[in-house]
């Protein structure tokens, strides 16, 4: 940014004179001002898919890095670079070629050498461009004096430093699309850099103060004019922390504030049922970590504020055993529960799980999804309402407005995340009174521990890491030849020969012409009459009826059938300890937490099991795969393959909670210090009264919806 000069001088104030300098005031309505990219229209459109519509959004447009600008005196040929020079000479030249204007040709210099700069259908730039002024290009240079420009802006304002070639720092590169370039974003940033200033400050001076963070106008002046080498990451941070800070401390009030502004059923009362499921039914012990989600669950329901917890945990360490015990607690008190599941395939495995687990006990529950039959679903919904079923499992079609529940104290949400924030509200809305159930969210997918605490900052956090006893390694090879892929059908028949099962699973149902992948469909005739024939092969996919589903999947769970070529509505939830081999086609399709889902289909058993990944053997997520089985490390890969956007799902019912400067990634112990600050703030102040949280309270209903 350009240093405050005399009137009508290029020298600069002392500091006496910008101390008696009038004070100048913040103006949000300059950042407010939309944006004036140029006359083009295709620069127009392009700044709006960039999602630059005004100053403001322009100053928050985040540079991707700080590229090195080069010396002109030292480009190869044929060596792109993006150079800071100053005009010497100018001119235009005729073209003899018909129909092209004349081109322009600059002498133009810095301390390392001259260059030969040539513009090409501009000949404007000749009146524009005198002698003297100061030009940041971006171009190619041939190596013997000249250099072709692409992109070109003025930059009279840049800081005059650099290295004792004359090249300098670095100037600020952005993300862009076609139709606008970095070097004019560059342009257009420099051109409202004095509008950094009337950034309002949203942070108490104290808290910077504690957190060694600059204030907002110079945080965005570092990130667009950084004068040393670190300073456009130290303003990122301090950007980074308060969108970090003010996401917690909306999560941790509105958590606050659900709990004070409803209450759900006390469920304090001995363990009757549960204690002779845990003692008599359940056929294993519980794990440790078992154990302790039970106790907190207890604490929970005890406490008369509703529960709002969240329960992760790897592949097959027993997540169905904890949610069916907070749907027992609440049986056991004479009140209801439903758990929730985001497709009929699941909530099917779910019910028979559930019915497995409990043995011999005797609790009326039922099955509701969107292929229920209408006769099955009017008595489900008139024994829903009267509070004759004591449980249910279902689909969306839980959340319809024809059903109602008598007495709901308890409901688990499974795969939480793939379902909207309106659904995932609409089954625990307050009944008369303001009585809410408590609410468990389940997830088999591990979610990093910067995830956990930015997005879900409301729930309190349960972790099943241990996996019960027995539960075999599964070994996991990424594939790519076809000899490979005969060993691993030759592997696939020796398994099923001694009694065994396998799953092989495709990206798509049927064929496409636009994507080149394996179908599901076409994998089952041609594995019935190929590798695998005379063996028993069933096929389920989401665009079959659901009575067929029910009845492949039933063959495949019963041994009738001996493989099941699927797409990934197998991916949660189905549990059979017989399956030993998973072959996942064009597995580089998929995301690092699918294929972990994938792979836990088998080691269910007491059988040594393979998970076969084709793909492409030099992709980063299946070399993760094949060199890690732990499900929470695998998330932390995940999210740095990724981003944390695309992990968790956050488009949901039109809102999109990415972050614009913090990177979850690398910015763990960023966030795990603005959470803290967030929940002290709270304490001291939870109705953000104080003057100085003013600013805070007033931009947090655009945070947290």
């Amino acid at each position: 940014m350009a240093v405050p000069t005399r009137f009508a001088s290029r020298q600069p104030l002392t500091a006496a004179e910008l101390l008696a300098a009038p004070v100048r005031y913040p103006s949000p309505a300059r950042l407010a001002a939309p944006l004036q990219v140029g006359a083009g229209v295709k620069a127009r459109e392009a700044a709006v898919s960039l999602g630059l519509l005004t100053v403001g959004d322009l100053l928050e447009y985040l540079p991707r890095d700080q590229r090195e600008t080069r010396s002109a005196g030292a480009l190869a040929a044929g060596e792109s670079a993006t150079i800071v020079v100053e005009v010497r000479r100018i001119a235009t030249r005729p073209v003899r070629r018909r129909g092209m204007r004349p081109l322009v040709e600059a002498t133009v210099a810095d301390a390392s050498g001259t260059l030969l700069a040539t513009f090409f259908n501009q000949p404007w730039l000749a009146a524009r461009y005198r002698p003297g002024t100061r030009l940041m290009l971006h171009g190619r240079a041939d190596g013997r004096g000249r250099f072709t420009v692409q992109t070109h802006a003025l930059t009279d304002d840049l800081p005059t430093g650099g290295g004792p070639d004359g090249a300098q720092a670095g100037v600020g590169h952005y993300p862009v699309t076609d139709g606008i370039s970095s070097t004019q974003l560059l342009a257009l940033v420099r051109e409202h850099a004095l509008a950094c200033e009337d950034a309002i400050e949203p942070l108490p001076a104290a808290l910077r103060r504690r957190e060694g963070l600059l204030d907002r106008p110079g945080a965005l002046r570092s990130l667009h004019f950084p004068l040393h080498e670190g300073a456009q990451e130290q303003g990122r941070r301090r950007l980074a922390f308060e969108e970090l800070f003010l996401r917690a401390v909306a999560l941790e009030l509105r958590r606050r504030r659900h709990r004070l502004s409803v209450h759900a059923p006390v469920l304090d009362g001995a363990r009757e049922l549960t204690a002779r499921w845990l003692a008599k039914q359940l056929p294993f012990a519980l794990t440790a970590a078992q154990s302790q989600a039970l106790e907190a669950i207890d604490a929970d329901l005890a406490s008369g504020a509703p529960m709002q917890r969240l329960l992760m945990g790897e592949v097959g360490s027993g997540k169905t055993v904890v949610a069916l015990y907070a749907l027992l607690r609440a049986v056991e008190h004479g009140f209801q529960a439903a758990l929730m599941a985001p497709t009929e395939t699941l909530a099917e495995q779910h019910f028979q799980t559930i019915q497995r687990l409990w043995g011999s006990e005797v609790v009326s529950a039922g099955l509701l999804t969107g292929s229920t039959p209408a006769s099955r679903r009017a008595g489900l919904q008139r024994q829903l309402a009267s509070g004759e079923l004591a449980l249910v499992v279902g689909t969306h079609a839980l959340i319809e407005e024809s059903v109602q529940f008598r007495r709901l104290a308890m409901v688990v949400i499974d795969e939480q995340h793939r379902f909207g924030v309106g659904q995932r509200a609409a089954l625990a809305e307050p009944a008369p009174g303001g009585v809410v159930p408590h609410e468990l969210h389940m997830t088999a997918t591990p979610i990093p521990r910067t995830l956990a605490l930015s997005h879900y900052g409301d729930l309190d956090v349960t972790e099943l890491r241990e996996l019960p006893r027995g539960r075999q390694a599964v070994a996991t090879y990424v594939c790519d030849s076809d000899a490979e892929r005969q060993r691993a059908y030759a592997r696939i028949r020796a398994e099923l020969d001694d009694g065994r099962q396998a799953y092989i699973v495709c990206p798509l149902v049927e064929e496409s012409a636009a994507l080149q992948a394996r179908a599901a469909k076409t994998e089952y005739e041609r594995l019935r009459q190929g590798p695998l024939r005379g063996y028993e092969i069933v096929l389920i996919h989401g665009q079959m009826r659901a009575a067929q589903k029910q009845e492949a999947m039933a063959r495949f769970t019963a041994g009738a059938a001996q493989v099941l070529v699927a797409t990934t509505v197998i991916e949660v939830g189905v549990d059979v300890p017989n399956a030993t081999v998973m072959l996942v086609e064009d597995a580089d399709r998929y995301g690092i937490s699918q294929l972990h889902q994938l792979r836990g289909r088998v080691g269910r058993g007491h059988h040594e099991s393979l998970c076969l990944l084709f793909g492409r053997r030099d992709s980063p997520r299946l070399r993760a795969l094949a060199s890690e089985s732990d499900g929470f490390r695998l998330a932390e890969a995940d999210l740095a393959l990724r981003g944390h956007g695309e992990l968790v799902g956050t488009r949901q019912s039109g809102r999109d909670d990415g972050h614009r400067f913090a990177d979850l990634s690398r910015d763990q112990e960023l966030l795990e210090r603005a959470v803290l600050r967030a929940r002290v703030l709270v304490d001291e102040d939870p109705g953000l009264s104080a003057p100085e949280h003013a600013l805070i309270a007033s931009v947090l209903p655009t945070i947290v919806a």
